[in-house]
């Protein structure tokens, strides 16, 4: 196992797992969340020393990580587009917004599965995945990228070139 954790970080997880004083396996969710906030995806180092961390054996972290969609197992681009897909927007043009940020980006998502949602570019400059409702039904199409939320896509090259560096 080889995951460089900077000791800051860890500082923070020990913390996290305090607040489960019954069992550290309860802990396993935060633990993930700090370790892909910080690496952006979480590796198979990640898993072990997550399941080390909280005693427990890799499998058992292993499976958190393949069942929830927000956990990614693969490295993202520089910048991570997620698209929202539900009925509000998709109603207001989220697939036609996939569809326009992938051509614009170079992505091909021909190789997106279930346990493999994100698609990067070429360059891996941008990534990109749909999401399940970001919580702005009234405004869609919506996208985050990275932390940075938007509401009513229309301006592809605009929302694009904010992130051009």
């Amino acid at each position: 196992m080889s995951l460089a954790v900077p000791s800051d970080l860890e500082k923070e997880i020990d913390d996290r797992i305090t607040h489960y004083p019954v069992s550290k396996r309860s802990a396993v969710l935060p633990v993930l969340h700090l370790l892909q906030h910080h690496f952006g995806y979480l590796s198979e180092d990640a898993v072990e020393w997550t399941a080390a961390k909280l005693e427990l054996e890799p499998i058992k972290v292993l499976e958190v990580v393949t069942f929830y969609p927000g956990f990614r197992q693969e490295a993202p681009g520089k910048y991570h587009i997620r698209v929202c897909r539900t009925l509000s927007c998709a109603m207001a043009g989220s697939y036609e917004l996939m569809d326009s940020l992938c051509e614009k980006t170079g992505i091909d998502r021909s190789g997106v599965t279930h346990h493999h949602p994100i698609a990067v570019s070429a360059d891996g400059k941008f990534s990109i995945e749909f999401a399940e409702c970001l919580a702005s039904c009234g405004f869609g199409p919506v996208c985050m990228v990275n932390d940075d939320f938007h509401e009513a896509v229309t301006d592809i090259d605009g929302l694009l070139s904010q992130y051009s560096k």
